[in-house]
Formats: C-alpha cells, sequence, structure tokens
C-alpha cells in the first residue's frame, strides 16, 4: 500500500499521519512539541514516530515520503525560519536533518500553504485555480493560490496575511510584532482579547466578568452568544467586521474563486459566519460583488492539517503520472 507521512508541527502538538493517494489518513497519532527543546531529540522522535504508524499498519506498506507543514518553514530553503511558537529560534534546517534519519522525499512547506495545497487535493477546491485559504485557530495562517500555484514568494515565506497590520484603535501585537495584525483579532486568542476589549467598553452584564483571561475558552464564548450575552455577541461581531474587510482587500489582490475556512475559529457557526458574509459584502468592491464564495474547507477537521502536509508528496508522485 503507497502511503505518505504527513507532518504537522505546531507549537503546541506535533501531529503525525499515514494517508493515502485519496487523502484519507489511514492511523495517525500526536505528540507534544513542547516536550522536545533540543531539536534533535525530536527529530529522533518523528522518526521513531513514523516508523511506528508504518509498523501498526494492517498491510505492507510502501512509504512514498515525508510531507511536512510547519510555521515560518521555507519550501525553497527546508528551514524553519524564526518561528516565534517553537523551542527552536533562527533558522532551523528541517529537511536536512530530517533526511539524515528518513531516507525519503521530504518536502517542508508553510502550514497554511500545505493546508491550501491539501485542499486543492483532497478538498473543496479540487478544480479550482485561484482561492484563498485561512485558518483560524490560535494564529491566523493562510495560504494564497492563483493560477493554479501556490504563492510561494522568492524565499518560499509568502502570504502570511496574518500578519498584514490593520487599521484598528488598539493596534494590537502578533506573536511576530506587527501592530495591528489581522492575527491579533481573528483567532481564537484574539476574539478572548477581544472580550476584554468588550467588557472595558460596555456596561452590560456577562458571565466573563467572573472569568479569567487564562480561563476563558472559545467554546465558552460561543455557548454565551448562545444564550444571548451582550459581551459575546458584539465581539463576534467586532471581530467578523475586521476579517470582513481584511477578506475584502485580499479579493481585490488575487480576485479568488473562493475562500476557505478552516480552523477552530470556525466552529462558533452562525456567530462568527453570520456577520461574516454581511461585512465581506459590505466592503467588498461592487465588481466583485457575486463572484467570491466563502465555504467550508472540505478536509476532515481531525487530520486536515495532516492530510495537506502528506499533499506535498501527493503533488509530487500525480505530476509524475501526468508526465
Amino acid at each position: 500500500m503507497d502511503l505518505v507521512a504527513g507532518i504537522d508541527i505546531g507549537g503546541t502538538k506535533t501531529k503525525i499521519g499515514l494517508v493515502n493517494k485519496d487523502g484519507k489518513s489511514i492511523n495517525n497519532t500526536y505528540f507534544r512539541t513542547r516536550e522536545f527543546e533540543d531539536l534533535d531529540d525530536y527529530l529522533d522522535k518523528v522518526k521513531d514516530t513514523v516508523d511506528k504508524l508504518v509498523n501498526d499498519c494492517e498491510h505492507e506498506v510502501n512509504l512514498l515520503g515525508c510531507g511536512v507543514g510547519a510555521p515560518n518553514a521555507s519550501s525553497r530553503t527546508g528551514c524553519i525560519e524564526n518561528a516565534s511558537n517553537l523551542a527552536w529560534k533562527g533558522r532551523v534546517p528541517l529537511v536536512a536533518k530530517l533526511k539524515d534519519r528518513i531516507n525519503l522525499p521530504i518536502r517542508v512547506m508553510n502550514d497554511a500553504n500545505a493546508a491550501a495545497m491539501g485542499e486543492m487535493l483532497f478538498g473543496n477546491a479540487k478544480g479550482l485555480e485561484d482561492f484563498i485559504l485561512l485558518t483560524l485557530g490560535t494564529g491566523l495562517g493562510s495560504g494564497i493560490v492563483a493560477n493554479g500555484q501556490i504563492i510561494e514568494g522568492s524565499g518560499g515565506l509568502a502570504g502570511e496575511l496574518g500578519h498584514v497590520g490593520l487599521t484598528v484603535e488598539e493596534g494590537r501585537y502578533t506573536g511576530v510584532g506587527v501592530q495591528g495584525g489581522l492575527e491579533a483579532y481573528v483567532s481564537a486568542t484574539g476574539l478572548k482579547r477581544t472580550i476584554l476589549h468588550m467588557q472595558s467598553k460596555y456596561t452590560e452584564d456577562s458571565r466573563f466578568r467572573d472569568i479569567a483571561f487564562n480561563d476563558l475558552h472559545g467554546e465558552d464564548i460561543t455557548k454565551a452568544a448562545e444564550e444571548g450575552d451582550f459581551i459575546a455577541l458584539k465581539a463576534f461581531d467586532y471581530t467578523a467586521e475586521i476579517l470582513g474587510m481584511a477578506l475584502a482587500n485580499f479579493t481585490a489582490f488575487t480576485q479568488p474563486e473562493a475562500i476557505f475556512l478552516l480552523g477552530g475559529l470556525v466552529n462558533s457557526g452562525k456567530w462568527i459566519l453570520d456577520p461574516l458574509e454581511k461585512y465581506f459584502d459590505q466592503y467588498l468592491m461592487e465588481a466583485y460583488k457575486g463572484k467570491v464564495e466563502l465555504k467550508f474547507s472540505g478536509l476532515p477537521p481531525a487530520s486536515a492539517a495532516i492530510c495537506g502536509a502528506a499533499a506535498l508528496i501527493w503533488e509530487l508522485d500525480k505530476k509524475k503520472l501526468a508526465m
């Protein structure tokens, strides 16, 4: 059985799975990234995990390679470049060091770009030439596809829409120090910060007035909105307006056919999506109205990052078959 190892390196967890040509994760697992401050120890754990997954398969596995999605990863250099949420600082030669352990084709890409690749091969972007994918989790990642190609830039680090500065009054900082950056507002963390902002702005009662910031979770905000909590509803509306304006700006830049949304913030459902559609249409240039769809990702939520990483190798295999 031909399979590809998909490796998603996150600041908290590293998720690894074996993915078939149809984008289905046969089996997967995870371990905590932060337990490994030493890069070599971490990569030894990655190799051991891949080996165990292969050995645990019921059928004999022909492993074609490893695709890796990671924050600030350059597909051009094979390195992670100054990732703010990882223990290994500076330029990390990920591909070269991993190849010392796994002698197979290895390809690395920014995690959101990898997710966009997965969306093209396995998800709802099949057949689309121009689209944007946003991952709305702890932070905000983005993958941009134009004319059927991932926009990678000269150094392989293009498309960091989460760190595009916006004109907003507070000027919050993102994890890499961009003032007013989008992910400081539109992310699970940004939504929590907005709850605090709304409590300072309004005097209405809210369940959040008795909850510390570190005890606040996205599911709590969604539940509060369902119960009609004034602060929760204001926070979702504020977040949706900023995202709607940003998506209208991004549309003017690449004119995508669709914008796909993936990640925990999307689980808030209508509380974020209904106002988002309203504001997106409000800020969109007239020439684009009715021509850009807001859609959910077609990747399975539990293994979307793994499938996206594996798509980096399956895409190469697809090209070979087409030749």
